[in-house]
């Protein structure tokens, strides 16, 4: 069995280290490339599949702007508080 002395000795003895190895932090630096773009590649936002969800009602067509546009607008109009009570 181990004694409580040397119990309580391997008990100290992984707290601090424990607490040395919290306390180290490795450098951390960026390597830029002058005139690259190191991120992801951005895309237009009419080019991606429209969201499923339950609080937009209007749809568009992947790639197609105006409808893109118009679902926006629409979605802005929902939104506004003066058009809202307007129509109460």
């Amino acid at each position: 069995m181990i004694s409580a002395r040397k119990l309580v000795i391997t008990v100290a003895a992984l707290a601090v280290t424990a607490g040395l190895a919290g306390c180290g932090e490795r450098e951390q630096v960026v390597v830029y490339q002058q005139g690259k773009y190191q991120g992801k590649p951005d895309t237009k936002p009419w080019d991606n599949d429209p969201g499923a969800s339950v609080y937009t009602s209007s749809k568009w067509a992947k790639g197609d702007q105006g409808g893109w546009e118009t679902a926006l607008k629409s979605r802005t109009q929902n939104q506004n508080e003066y058009v809202r009570i307007g129509d109460q």
